[in-house]
């Protein structure tokens, strides 16, 4: 069974380029055997991450992310059984915000930045929808 999981979080310190370069490298070696595909969207502290898999693999993940000590105020966004991947392309995609077009992110939020804490998961979702369907997600694809 497939499922989709969203997430929230803030980086307890500082996020460099060499760490978030660390996180996906990991990330894009260790997803492929567990079958997990997705992508992560960074803005200054805020992580926000999709995962989609097989149920027991994403979970798992999500707990050793929500337990990790370099994440607080990890939220929950979405677990939901899905019939089919909407970011299967990518064992970890990125999502470099510095060159959305403000305009998007105010559609979806107060003000032009991401903040998944103060604006609806559903919001949230539609966002990361369109910044895939608008090909803002970069990385490499699955193999």
């Amino acid at each position: 069974m497939l499922v989709r999981c969203a997430y929230a979080s803030r980086s307890v310190d500082p996020l460099t380029k060499p760490v978030l370069g660390a996180i996906l490298d990991v990330s894009r070696q260790r997803n492929p055997e567990a079958g997990i595909t997705g992508f992560l969207c960074v803005s200054g502290d805020i992580f926000i991450q999709v995962l989609e898999g097989g149920r027991d693999e994403v979970s798992d993940l999500f707990i050793r992310i929500a337990t990790d000590p370099r994440h607080t105020n990890v939220r929950l966004l979405a677990f939901e059984e899905i019939p089919q991947r909407k970011f299967g392309s990518w064992t970890m995609g990125q999502v470099d915000l510095r060159k959305v077009n403000a305009s998007l992110l105010l559609k979806y939020h107060e003000k032009a930045e991401l903040d998944p804490f103060t604006c609806s998961a559903r919001a949230t979702m539609a966002l990361l929808d369109e910044l895939a369907s608008t090909a803002a997600i970069l990385g490499k694809p699955s193999a």
